[in-house]
């Protein structure tokens, strides 16, 4: 016990660095977050010791990033990394990351999770090696985010995964331990199932990212921090499913607690909620509108008690799991916005709550039915987030892992991508063209405001690539065109999202 007590004064009360030999500089980056660069010098004289380097949190502050590196590593000098709050040890990472993060809602691994509490904090430096002629100098940049910009984290910390531009596939509705998802163990009993299966399960199916949406919590933050190194193939975005009694919606790219306590003092109806989250800049959508409330799901169906400024959200979930052509679909729900004007974008998500694909003795979720698949610039969450705003994003209805389709539209002023908008005057014309892959055996359907239109000549898909052209002459209202993709078998395979003719900014 003495031995004990005497190691942990041993480093809580550590030796301060040699006189003059720490400095320290601050500065501040584009995106506001406040930053202080710590260097410091060692030499023989801190061979085998613990030194500390002190820095002030302020009050405000949501996350800390520290970035540390030293040279000498030629001479056999090791620097271990530790870091101590007002309170005592936040973590210990020794030598093995030169980067690590702390907020109340996540850490990376080696450190706690928990309150940034303000006031004198301390990098912890062990020196297991250095050579008594030898000198080291190190650098710690230490980045403060401000608890009002919680979700801008240093760029550091948002991995981009593949730097391409293309197509990347994903599921954005997803359920972990965090909340209600449900597994079973080693001895075939349902437990709480751990976010790991759900991103083996995912790399199983060939996704390039998941959303991870628990219930009224980001305390999967945590889960994620850890994992997503070694799953670098594999995008994991945070996100909250906010659970209500008059609807659920879903919020990503949270780094933070959010009050989803609808109809409170605190939150008193949708508005206040949506223009949370906007200040945050968080991308929302609704989920399963049609599904009906009541004791089996509560809240599950949209239902707010007040009107709703739609224009607030970046989407809707039109397929939930394999509800297309059943009544709760929300493909209708999705065509009534936007023949009202609003530009929401149509996602799916499979709404998983039992990760293993192999354990069919739970539900009728599988992670990747439907996918969505969004056109981005690179595998990144800020660009699949910017991606989804785009409108540029098909639905994968079956899950297929390689189905695929394109929709463009031509005219005097340029290209029109798929989610764009263009302007048309009476009589203009514009061309369009539909781009299919791996859909042989179907059929295309184009849709002229929700409603099919005979503008192919030969809307059958015989081969594995296939593109198909129409024009079509405006009367110089507000209209929307799209085109799906139906099997053999009359079920839907492809959901494709509009091209918007003469559509506002907004509504309202």
């Amino acid at each position: 016990m003495r031995g004990l007590i005497g190691l942990l004064c041993l480093l809580l009360c550590a030796v301060p660095l040699h006189a003059g030999n720490a400095q320290q500089s601050a500065s501040a980056t584009e995106n506001h977050e406040k930053e202080v660069v710590l260097r410091g010098q060692l030499d023989g004289r801190d061979h085998q010791t613990y030194r500390t380097v002190p820095f002030t949190v302020a009050p405000d502050t949501a996350r800390i990033t520290v970035e540390f590196d030293y040279n000498g590593r030629e001479d056999k000098t090791t620097i271990d990394l530790g870091l101590l709050d007002p309170d005592g040890f936040r973590g210990w990472s020794g030598g093995n990351k030169r980067l690590f993060t702390i907020s109340a809602n996540d850490a990376t691994p080696s450190y706690l999770p928990g309150r940034l509490k303000p006031g004198t904090w301390k990098l912890l430096l062990g020196i297991p090696n250095i050579r008594p002629d030898s000198k080291a100098e190190y650098t710690a940049r230490v980045r403060f985010t401000p608890v009002s910009t919680p979700e801008e984290i240093p760029a550091s910390l948002l991995p981009v995964l593949n730097p391409q531009p293309g197509w990347y596939r994903g599921d954005l509705h997803m359920h972990t331990a965090h909340s209600d998802a449900s597994c079973a163990n080693q001895s075939g009993t349902r437990v709480p199932c751990p976010l790991f299966l759900t991103a083996q399960a995912a790399v199983e199916r060939r996704l390039d990212f998941v959303a991870i949406t628990d219930h009224n919590t980001v305390s999967h933050l945590h889960d994620i921090r850890g994992l997503q190194p070694y799953y670098d193939r594999l995008l994991m975005m945070p996100g909250m499913e906010i659970t209500t009694f008059q609807g659920h919606v879903n919020a990503f790219g949270l780094q933070a607690d959010l009050d989803f306590r609808l109809g409170s003092g605190e939150v008193p109806d949708w508005n206040a909620l949506l223009e949370r989250m906007r200040r945050r800049g968080v991308p929302v959508s609704i989920n399963h509108p049609l599904v009906p409330s009541g004791e089996r799901c509560m809240g599950c169906g949209w239902t707010p008690q007040k009107p709703v400024s739609l224009h607030r959200f970046a989407a809707v979930e039109a397929v939930n799991g394999v509800d297309p052509g059943t009544p709760i679909s929300g493909i209708p729900f999705w065509h009534k916005q936007l023949l009202a004007g609003y530009r929401l974008t149509a996602i799916g998500g499979s709404d998983n709550h039992n990760a293993p694909l192999q354990d069919a003795s739970f539900g009728a979720s599988r992670i990747g039915i439907p996918t969505t698949v969004v056109y981005a610039e690179n595998l990144s969450q800020s660009a699949i987030l910017a991606g989804i705003r785009s409108g540029r994003v098909f639905i994968d209805v079956q899950g297929s892992r390689d189905r695929k389709l394109d929709f463009n539209a031509r005219h005097e002023s340029g290209e029109t991508p798929m989610g764009g908008a263009l302007v048309l005057s009476k009589d203009a014309r514009a061309s369009f063209t539909i781009d299919i892959v791996n859909a042989a055996g179907g059929r295309v359907e184009v849709l002229v405001d929700g409603k099919p239109a005979a503008l192919l000549s030969d809307a059958q898909v015989r081969q594995a690539t296939e593109r198909y052209r129409f024009d079509w002459r405006s009367d110089g209202g507000r209209h929307w065109l799209s085109a799906n993709v139906y099997g053999a078998d009359g079920r839907l395979q492809l959901l494709g999202n509009p091209i918007y003719v003469n559509f506002d900014a907004s509504t309202d």
